[in-house]
């Protein structure tokens, strides 16, 4: 950061809150004491020196060491006019030394702060000794006033020490929020492009499945209503069977279209229960391929919202990939859930693939992530001739068990 610290811009506001209490201390204790001290007005050079040094914390440098050094100079010599050099030092100076080490924390690491809160400390104690130097040399006296030297000396020292700490905490807190924030807004922005991502690769898996599907439904429904058109004059018992191939190529698009939109919706489940959502997903490969699944649920736990969703999508890309591609005449769905997980296992008796030769990994990439992203585990074992296997376990949260 090197734009100066202003009150705008000041990282801890608190703390300018905190000097500001602390010189209007110092002002009243001067002012309070006047009556004490024989004096009708403070002293201009301390009034001068109390006034600039407040000031200085209105804008603090925080670039070049040597403005950094100099700004820090300036503020020792205020100081030590107000506690020294004026006719008549303040007595509660020790309040701006440890505004100083404040300050120092602001504008130095932590080897320049270590050096202020030195520096803070010894011209503590020669301003303790400039202001007991005249007091009679009594030796009773003189054994007082080096043990109440001693004790405002540790005491101080302790109290530099604690402050430095204190905002050597403060302030490496406030720079791990910051991080913690960046890192945030970076993990946001990063899961938004993996949206973006998936969605589109979603996008693009679904517009290739209409242009494979439903457009080769529609092309060759075209074709029949076509043949239908000419032949139905010449012979309308073969233009019949054009025309009734022409409707189940119709009914065959439209299951396209149905299947497609059930992939873009955001809830597929609609809000009922899992087993409910793979019967009709099971209804529906029926009413496709004229054969229906087997399938077993044994659900006696709670399952998340997200979980089921996963299922519910790996279930139904596993059977159409069954209807489009497998040439299956069996499958056999198996979902169960114990005490800390959820077993799926989908198998049909097709015609296989390899595995490293599949030419519709998408959708197969598309259930290793969803169960991945669920922190669970996902396996496909195929073969030519010895249809597909696909077996996932999710893990469940013990508080939903």
């Amino acid at each position: 950061m090197n734009r100066p610290i202003q009150i705008r811009t000041h990282p801890l506001p608190f703390l300018l809150l905190l000097e500001w209490l602390l010189l209007l201390t110092v002002a009243i204790t001067e002012a309070l004491s006047i009556h004490f001290r024989r004096f009708h007005t403070l002293p201009s050079l301390t009034i001068i020196s109390l006034v600039g040094f407040g000031l200085l914390g209105l804008r603090m440098p925080t670039g070049k060491l040597l403005h950094k050094t100099l700004y820090t100079a300036l503020e020792i010599c205020l100081i030590l006019l107000a506690g020294i050099v004026s006719s008549r030092g303040i007595r509660l100076f020790p309040f701006l030394y440890i505004i100083l080490v404040i300050r120092s924390c602001l504008i130095f690491q932590l080897p320049g702060r270590i050096i202020v809160t030195s520096l803070s400390f010894a011209l503590f104690v020669l301003t303790l000794i400039h202001r007991f130097q005249h007091v009679p040399a009594v030796p009773m006296l003189q054994e007082r006033l080096r043990f109440t030297l001693l004790s405002f000396a540790l005491s101080f020292g302790l109290s530099l020490v604690f402050v430095l700490l204190l905002m050597n905490a403060v302030l490496a807190e406030r720079q791990i929020r910051e991080k913690l924030a960046i890192a945030n807004d970076q993990l946001r922005q990063y899961a938004l492009r993996i949206e973006d991502q998936a969605t589109l690769q979603e996008r693009n898996r679904i517009a290739r499945d209409i242009h494979d599907s439903l457009g080769h439904s529609l092309t060759a429904l075209n074709l029949q209503l076509e043949t239908a058109l000419k032949l139905w004059q010449s012979n309308p018992a073969k233009a019949q069977t054009f025309l009734a191939q022409a409707k189940n190529l119709g009914s065959q698009a439209l299951q396209e279209v149905r299947q497609s939109v059930s992939a873009m919706r955001s809830d597929p489940l609609h809000g009922q229960s899992l087993e409910v959502a793979i019967a009709a997903l099971v209804t529906e490969f029926h009413h496709s391929t004229g054969f229906s699944p087997i399938y077993h649920l044994v659900l006696k736990h709670s399952i998340p919202a997200e979980v089921k969703t996963a299922v519910y999508r790996i279930a139904q890309e596993a059977l159409t990939n069954i209807w489009k591609h497998a040439q299956a005449n069996e499958v056999k769905i198996n979902i169960q859930t114990s005490l800390e997980s959820l077993h799926l296992k989908i198998a049909d008796n097709g015609k296989g693939f390899v595995l490293n030769k599949n030419t519709t990994g998408f959708g197969l990439q598309s259930m290793r992530d969803r169960v991945l992203a669920l922190g669970g585990e996902f396996q496909i074992s195929s073969a030519l001739g010895a249809g597909c296997c696909i077996t996932a376990t999710i893990p469940l949260p013990r508080l939903l068990t």
